[in-house]
């Protein structure tokens, strides 16, 4: 038997840019989306904290641009910028494996800064210690 579990979440995001034109559906500075495994065309749950809003885009990375968060094409729709956001995805796992699972979260402040993490190690410095 397998279960779905979160494997990694972005809370509270804020969008950064928005483009109907752009072809990816969500990039994610890379630094953000190494800390928490998610990679390139990885099926994600987008969550808009405001609208309630929900979209199951692939991710996209780009350079490591400090904050970077873009909705974009027909997920550019789902939310402005400066909306919060909350970026998830999952992942299948033996029984076995989920015993021992806890998966990767990075809590964000308005500027998109970590302000708490858990489930990554060894734990980065956090805004505001």
């Amino acid at each position: 038997m397998y279960l779905t579990l979160l494997k990694s979440k972005i809370h509270r995001a804020t969008v950064t840019g928005a483009s109907l034109r752009y072809e990816r559906s969500l990039t994610i500075s890379s630094d953000l989306a190494a800390l928490v495994d998610l990679r390139e065309y990885e099926k994600i749950l987008v969550g808009n904290l405001a609208t309630a809003a929900r979209s199951k885009p692939m991710s996209s990375m780009d350079r490591p641009v400090k904050g970077l968060i873009e909705l974009n094409g027909a997920t550019a729709h789902l939310g402005k910028i400066g909306d919060r956001i909350t970026i998830m995805n999952f992942a299948r796992y033996s029984v076995e494996e989920a015993a021992n699972h806890q998966p990767r979260i990075l809590v964000l402040d308005h500027k998109n800064q970590i302000i708490r993490q858990e489930g990554i190690e060894p734990p980065l410095k956090v805004v505001g210690e």
